[in-house]
């Protein structure tokens, strides 16, 4: 392995490791806490840090296993595929579901814990996963009917490689796009019904103003999202340069556009909040003895 790969390799695992050690402290303000544990909001938040994780730790092992051509059983990849891709489509929804809750806080204030409670939060994200994973099982089954065989060998573990129809990559990206579109124009939605009733002079103000901004920082994560979107057109893109940039080249794309988004997506969302930007400092800094 040459010196340049193994750099990559530190790079990307240094990386994920650090922005997953500071997701796990966020995770445990979140658990250690009845507010943030009792909260619909927080609840999606550690929703978002745990799924968002398992993406990271996915993809990093899909690109370990492709860099040093790694040969593995069809079944374990595709379980890694499947938590790939359960776990990426996830994370709009994740999105478009916060923003909901924000809008039922705003837009019925009087009703909101009585309409986003705990149980109602639960089943949110439990129909999450079902809806990210059909596509996928749909896919697998399909293969098992075709040829009950597929899994008995060992493949180049990467999605092309899963595959026994075109078609079945068509669909994945147009489902994988069809979810980001339904996401924005729900995002969006909400962003201008809650200007609309911020503007009223019955409603408290600086809620509203505070819930636009977090909705707006939902449609820049969902732009962080996008932006996975564009990995495999730079890959094409890249396999046509020259034979000595293509190593370095393929890395910055992987690292760009699909590592640093999920690194960075969810601890934007968390270290902008008031209430766990103060009690993160004092984990991270490993001086929790002063909180409450």
């Amino acid at each position: 392995m040459s010196a340049v790969v193994v750099t990559e390799v530190i790079v990307t695992l240094a990386t994920a490791f650090f922005f997953t050690f500071m997701s796990s402290v966020m995770f445990f303000i979140l658990w250690s806490k009845p507010k943030f544990r009792e909260d619909s909001r927080y609840i999606l938040f550690a929703h978002m840090l745990i799924n968002d994780s398992v993406h990271l730790m996915g993809i990093i092992v899909l690109y370990l296993f492709t860099l040093v051509y790694l040969h593995v059983s069809k079944p374990v990849c595709s379980i890694l595929i499947l938590i790939s891709a359960v776990t990426y489509n996830n994370t709009p929804l994740n999105l478009a579901v916060i923003s909901l809750e924000r809008y039922v806080a705003i837009r019925f204030p009087l009703r909101h814990t009585e309409i986003a409670t705990q149980r109602r939060t639960a089943i949110a994200i439990g129909l999450m996963w079902l809806i990210s994973s059909v596509n996928i099982l749909i896919e697998t089954f399909y293969i098992i009917a075709i040829d009950p065989h597929f899994f008995t060998t060992p493949v180049f573990c990467i999605r092309e490689q899963m595959l026994i129809e075109e078609w079945q990559l068509t669909l994945t990206s147009g489902v994988n796009f069809f979810f980001l579109v339904v996401v924005a124009l729900t995002i969006l939605y909400i962003y201008i019904s809650i200007t609309l009733v911020a503007k009223s002079a019955s409603t408290n103000k600086d809620s509203a103003n505070k819930a636009c901004r977090t909705v707006l920082l939902h449609m820049f994560q969902l732009g962080l999202c996008i932006t996975s979107l564009l990995y495999t057109l730079f890959e094409a893109l890249i396999a046509k340069t020259a034979t000595a940039l293509f190593v370095p080249l393929q890395f910055l794309n992987f690292f760009c556009l699909l590592v640093l988004p999920r690194c960075l997506s969810p601890l934007i969302y968390g270290l902008r909040d008031s209430a766990i930007w103060p009690l993160f400092l004092r984990y991270f800094r490993c001086n929790p003895t002063t909180l409450k």
